[in-house]
């Protein structure tokens, strides 16, 4: 079945504060936007990211402006070119973004900053050719149970463990789609040795995998024992959703190339 990573969706209190955070400091463009009754839902990218590169969906629901950030979702991390990951934490500074972890703190190999909502954005460094700059290089999310949730992604999506890093008292496991290329953004499940359980929270939505064919591809992870969450004919065929094993949300969703919008409804 496999299905490149489409997108992950984040919940925002002020929509267009959050828009100008990111087409401001991470020099993101809309790529298409929904007004519904009640909510809306933009989608971000980089002007340039590859055809299967991840986009970022921002949605903000009316009302909603006391939003919780969960620790079961930790964060999303970002693309910056190898070796000039302090010139561009420096440029993010300048701009006024606050500084949470600097590249010092995290050993020179990495660094964080918080959107105006508080998700986190991880800065990595990556050779140019492997994705667009600030494109979207994983999203992590914590689990569990590692065995259980490396079982998961193998068996009901066919994705491949692409790499780990393994501490003393937490691990982290890489997964991608087989033959995946370096620009898709991964999925990084975090697994912390000492037991914990984690809340959901409300700011954090859900990942979206990219399918070929909706209905085909939703019977056989009902066959390999997915949660039948909201499948696709109660959202008019045009996506479904389903759940992991620690309960975060997984869209699927066909996208037609050709369409003039990356919305299917």
């Amino acid at each position: 079945m496999g299905g490149t990573l489409d997108h992950v969706m984040l919940r925002v209190a002020n929509l267009e504060e959050s828009l100008e955070w990111y087409q401001t400091h991470l020099e993101y463009e809309e790529k298409d936007r929904y007004e519904g009754d009640g909510f809306t839902i933009v989608y971000l990218g980089p002007e340039n990211m590859h055809e299967d590169g991840a986009l970022l969906e921002l949605t903000h629901n009316e009302g909603e402006d006391d939003l919780k950030v969960g620790d079961a979702w930790g964060h999303i991390a970002v693309r910056v070119p190898e070796g000039e990951l302090e010139d561009y934490y420096q440029q993010l500074m300048d701009e006024g973004v606050e500084d949470y972890r600097d590249p010092e703190s995290c050993g020179g190999r990495y660094a964080f900053v918080k959107d105006p909502d508080g998700h986190e954005v991880e800065i990595v460094q990556r050779d140019p050719d492997e994705g667009a700059l600030w494109s979207l290089d994983h999203t992590m999310v914590r689990v569990e149970d590692a065995d259980e949730a490396l079982g998961y992604w193998t068996r009901k999506f066919e994705y491949e463990h692409t790499g780990r890093w393994e501490a003393d008292t937490f691990s982290n496991y890489f997964m991608k789609p087989e033959d995946a290329a370096s620009e898709e953004m991964a999925l990084e499940l975090t697994y912390n040795y000492d037991g914990r359980s984690y809340d959901m929270g409300d700011a954090w939505g859900h990942l979206c995998v990219r399918v070929d064919d909706l209905k085909e591809d939703w019977d056989q992870l009902l066959t390999r024992e997915a949660p039948d969450y909201r499948d696709p004919e109660s959202n008019d065929n045009m996506y479904a959703f389903t759940k992991d094993q620690d309960g975060h949300e997984i869209e699927l969703l066909e996208r037609d190339p050709d369409a003039d919008s990356l919305f299917p409804f």
